[in-house]
């Protein structure tokens, strides 16, 4: 079976069998190769472990002991229903699998006769008639199946037969018509005669046993049948409701089971939070001593100055009485740096997954998400296709391209989902991507844009004509390489994100703080190039990525790999222009006054992250950006919405 087939199988764990695995366990224990292994000389572990692994492959994920127990279980209950379907006939209504428990123990070998005890007529000792069955009734008597089992479980499965003896005499177990009693022996008189020594009646095939006694010439007296107790108790109700009885208490084993498995998870994971919480006032704690001792050293640091109250509605600004503020770092866990811990920012996954719109019958189409994706030519069709389509998988209901004519029909022919618009190298482009302006939420610009002077003047002028309208947007790959050229096209737009690699980083900081970037302060690099670009959200691609609004700087350091192939940053793009429009949406109430561009670039990078760390276990080295989209919907269900 396939991955892909294993992981629509819901995989269960506990003492809980569902009834597709319950029948799965049949097939493989009616199989004849195991069934032959459990009635050979093989151990039980060895066949348990080979029925655990086949229904691993099945995509049930089952121990050998918890496959031990459950044939126990269907052995214990079927033995139970044959008994009482002898009675009254309610075995189906108590065994659910009676009929595939009985096609497959019915089957099954009965144990050869010793050879050593012939049943043919031994000579009986003069004077003595012993109790022996008949040939008929021999022929009838089926065979015990406790015989065939293992040394293992043979004490625990199999019924005795005694279950209703309590309530009857010893001679009354051998008028039952079960295959256990003496209805298949004849009755022959004993006659006791005096000398040294006489013989005994003994079980069939056994011989005669000798014993020197001195003859009593007492009369021996009869043995008298017992009458019935509970004559008028309906037996047949009482053997149903036992039965009944059996399987709920084993049913509610189970369950109490699993429910102190969910109690022990449960705990568990308290304490991990606890452990978690103090670790973050460990690093707080130990972050405002070094903080203090560097107030102390080198003076007073003086903070930024707000000269307007920032509001994500309208158009933003901001302004600091100084050039440049100390860096406000956040990580995950704690930082060890010199930081001032803003208490709104520590659970910033939170924040992510409270943007999330939920899925509902009441939405209509566009409404979770309408991306235009600016980017493609003749060179480059990949780019804008892995944008476009990983917002249609990350939750965009529409995802819409804007590219060269000669790029149009690759795109088109890599999915039919999206929109391609073949107007970029047209005469009248910009005019005619203006028209379909309004009815966007969001927009991508740069993937596979390449770096021809007429498709970088469109893009100039899409980027002023966004601006005007006030809609988000994420610069990236060629449309960085513009910014870098004219860093005053996007300067002050705070509804803007770039997000650069190192190389893009690097000639983006020296094109407008005209200094080169200072390697051993990286964290203050980008908080630097944010300010100087008049707090436009940089996101800048790495081994950790880091995030800056200007305010402060946000370490994204989610588990990845060390795979860097072609296109992982055109899947950050495309997911990171949905969670802009998600994030802005959502109001300042869900993410508590922060900013929703930080906000959103930290899930997009957490995303990709987790993609790349996938798609990386499963194909190591030859692992692909295709791959990684395959993943998007598993990773995001992992992070956001379990």
């Amino acid at each position: 079976m396939s991955v892909c087939m294993r992981r629509l199988i819901t995989s269960t764990r506990g003492f809980l069998w569902s009834d597709m695995e319950t029948r799965a366990l049949l097939d493989i224990w009616g199989e004849a190769d195991v069934q032959s292994a459990l009635d050979g000389n093989f151990r039980n572990s060895h066949v348990y472990r080979d029925v655990a692994g086949r229904l691993s492959e099945l995509g049930f994920e089952r121990t050998p002991e918890q496959c031990r127990i459950r044939i126990k279980g269907l052995k214990r209950q079927y033995y139970q229903a044959r008994e009482g379907f002898r009675k009254n006939g309610h075995a189906r209504k108590i065994c659910r699998y009676y009929d595939e428990m009985d096609r497959i123990l019915s089957t099954r070998p009965a144990p050869a006769t010793s050879a050593e005890h012939p049943c043919g007529p031994t000579p009986e000792p003069p004077g003595i008639l012993l109790l022996r069955p008949d040939n008929s009734c021999r022929e009838e008597l089926p065979a015990d199946p406790r015989e065939d089992e293992d040394e293992e479980i043979e004490d625990d499965e199999e019924p005795t037969g005694s279950g209703e003896g309590g309530l009857e005499s010893s001679q009354d177990n051998f008028t039952e018509d079960s295959g256990e009693g003496s209805s298949c022996y004849t009755e022959h008189p004993i006659k006791v005669e005096e000398g040294p020594s006489f013989a005994i009646p003994l079980p069939p095939n056994e011989g005669y046993k000798s014993i020197h006694s001195k003859a009593n010439p007492s009369p021996i007296p009869q043995l008298k049948k017992s009458k019935k107790r509970h004559s008028g108790f309906n037996v047949d109700k009482m053997m149903e409701r036992f039965l009944q009885q059996s399987v709920n208490a084993e049913e509610r084993f189970y369950k109490y089971e699993e429910q102190r498995l969910q109690i022990e998870d449960k705990r568990r994971e308290a304490e991990h939070n606890r452990e978690f919480q103090m670790l973050q006032m460990l690093g707080q704690l130990l972050s405002g001593i070094s903080a203090t001792s560097q107030m102390g050293g080198n003076g007073r640091v003086s903070s930024p100055v707000r000269g307007n109250v920032r509001t994500y509605g309208e158009t933003m600004h901001f302004t600091t009485a100084s050039p440049f503020s100390p860096p406000i770092v956040l990580e995950r866990s704690f930082s060890m740096r010199p930081t001032r811990p803003t208490k709104d920012m520590e659970n910033i996954f939170q924040l992510v997954r409270n943007v999330i719109p939920p899925l509902t019958s009441k939405k209509h189409k566009g409404q979770d998400g309408k991306i235009g994706i600016v980017g493609g030519c003749q060179e480059y069709t990949g780019a804008p296709y892995f944008a476009a389509i990983s917002a249609l998988k990350v939750g965009a209901d529409l995802s819409q391209v804007f590219c060269t004519k000669d790029a149009a029909t690759v795109i088109k022919s890599y999915s039919p989902e999206l929109i391609v618009h073949p107007v970029l190298d047209h005469i009248n482009a910009l005019h005619e991507i203006e028209k379909w302006l309004p009815r966007l939420h969001a927009l991508v610009i740069g993937p596979g844009l390449g770096r021809n002077d007429s498709i970088l003047e469109t893009a100039k002028g899409i980027i002023e004509k966004a601006k005007v309208k006030g809609i988000p947007m994420v610069i990236d790959a060629d449309g960085l390489w513009l910014i870098a050229q004219q860093p005053s096209v996007i300067h002050g737009y705070q509804r803007a994100v770039l997000t650069p690699n190192f190389m893009e980083f690097t000639r983006l900081y020296e094109a407008v703080l005209t200094e080169p970037v200072d390697s051993s302060d990286q964290h203050g690099s980008v908080l630097r190039l944010s300010q100087a670009m008049g707090n436009i959200t940089i996101v800048q691609k790495g081994e950790w990525d880091l995030i800056s609004d200007g305010d402060k700087v946000l370490v994204c350091n989610h588990e990845g790999s060390s795979r860097r192939c072609g296109g992982q940053g055109d899947l950050l793009a495309g997911s990171l222009g949905v969670l802009i429009h998600w994030a802005f949406l959502a109001g300042p109430e869900k993410i508590n006054g922060q900013n929703p561009f930080v906000v959103a670039a930290f899930g997009a990078c957490s995303l990709t992250r987790q993609c790349n760390h996938q798609a990386f276990q499963k194909y190591g080295r030859s692992m692909t950006t295709t791959d990684m989209i395959s993943e998007v919907g598993t990773a995001f269900n992992k992070l956001f919405e379990t």
